[in-house]
């Protein structure tokens, strides 16, 4: 395994350790999630919602 492939399955593991611990000490919640799909469904769909479009995930 090549040097950089190695490095970023380590960046890559610590990155989802990291994301296990925010979820289980409930700095990372579902709320938090659907915020932030909706934040970024509103970046890449920008012009839905110079339409009028609401991207809004009800939940």
């Amino acid at each position: 395994m090549s040097r950089w492939r190695l490095r970023a399955l380590i960046v890559l593991i610590y990155v989802v350790i990291g994301i296990y611990v925010a979820w289980v000490h409930d700095y990372i919640t579902p709320g938090l999630l659907r915020d932030l799909a909706e934040a970024l469904l509103s970046v890449f769909l920008w012009f839905l919602v110079l339409l009028g479009i609401d991207l809004h995930i009800s939940g």
